[in-house]
C-alpha cells in the first residue's frame, strides 16, 4: 500500500519496537475505508482507535480513578504482590474508599534504593491517566519483617512533583 510522506512522518513518531504492528494496523484501517493511499488522517484515526483502548473515557462516561502501586524492589524478591492486588480487588484496607470506578493501571518496584525507576514509570503512566500512586505497605512499615524504606519521602516527592497524589499503604 502506498504511503504519503506526511503519513510516514507520523509513523516515525511511533516507538520502533511497535512500529511494524502500528503500520499493519494503519494499513488495515485504510483497506477498511477503501483508501488507495495512506494519509496522515488515516494514521491519526488509527492512533485514536487504539489509544481509546488504553483507558481514555468517551464523552459522557464517568471518569475512572487510575491507581498505581510502587513497591520495594528488595521485598519483591520474596513477595509476589498478592496482598496488594487482593486488597485492591476486594477494596479492602487502604483501598476501601475506592469504588468500581477505580482501576489499577500499574504495579512496579521502585528499582532499588533511591527509587531510581519511579520517576520514569510514573511519567509513562501519566499517558494513561494516572491519578494516584500508593506506596505499598512494605515501603511504609517498620517492623521485624519489613525494614523502613530510607527513601520513602524522596520517592513521595518525586511522584508529587509530577502532579500525582500519593497514598501510603496497600494491605497492612
Amino acid at each position: 500500500m502506498e504511503w504519503s510522506k506526511e503519513a510516514l512522518a507520523e509513523l516515525d513518531q511511533v516507538p520502533a519496537f511497535v512500529r511494524g504492528m502500528a503500520k499493519r494496523a494503519v494499513e488495515k484501517l485504510a483497506r477498511e475505508e477503501g483508501a488507495d493511499i495512506i494519509t496522515p488522517n488515516i494514521v491519526l484515526k488509527t492512533k485514536e482507535k487504539y489509544f481509546s483502548l488504553l483507558g481514555k473515557e468517551k464523552e459522557g462516561e464517568k471518569k475512572l480513578t487510575r491507581i498505581a502501586v510502587v513497591r520495594c524492589h528488595t521485598v519483591a524478591e520474596v513477595c509476589p504482590g498478592v496482598g496488594c492486588l487482593k486488597a485492591f480487588a476486594h477494596r479492602k484496607l487502604n483501598f476501601q474508599d475506592y469504588g468500581s470506578d477505580a482501576e489499577l493501571i500499574g504495579f512496579f518496584t521502585c528499582g532499588g534504593c533511591s527509587g531510581r525507576r519511579v520517576s520514569r514509570l510514573v511519567e509513562k503512566l501519566l499517558n494513561h491517566g494516572l491519578d494516584i500512586v500508593h506506596l505499598s505497605s512494605c515501603m511504609c512499615m517498620d517492623d521485624d519483617d519489613y525494614p523502613k524504606c530510607p527513601f520513602k519521602n524522596q520517592i513521595r516527592k518525586t511522584i508529587e512533583a509530577k502532579g500525582i497524589k500519593v497514598a501510603e499503604g496497600t494491605h497492612h
